[in-house]
């Protein structure tokens, strides 16, 4: 399982992903198409957005990856143009790492 993540991971998110069998990469700065792309979107099954300022990343890489699974961890809001397009809007003052992570590898779905 792959996933990527965009935006800073001040819980340690990437941390717990990896423990329960991801293989974690950043996708950096603004995480833009090329950032995605070189941070390995195509073969990703996870993004994680922890920054809502960053959200134009979710259509982006929806568009570019079949079957990705968005999980937006942050304290902000998303904004109106991406709220369907999450799989799970989670704030990290109420969800441990360890509990999203593990629901994430859940692949159940």
């Amino acid at each position: 399982m792959n996933a990527v993540i965009a935006g800073p991971d001040e819980h340690d998110l990437g941390a717990a992903l990896s423990a329960v069998g991801f293989s974690v990469t950043r996708a950096a700065g603004t995480a833009n198409r090329p950032a995605l792309e070189e941070a390995g979107i195509h073969d990703a099954d996870l993004l994680v957005l922890t920054d809502a300022a960053l959200a134009t990343a979710i259509p982006v890489a929806t568009d570019l990856t079949d079957d990705l699974r968005i999980i937006a961890y942050t304290t902000d809001s998303l904004p109106e143009f991406v709220k369907g397009q999450g799989h799970m809007a989670l704030d990290p003052e109420l969800f441990d790492p360890e509990d999203v992570a593990a629901e994430a590898a859940d692949t159940d779905e």
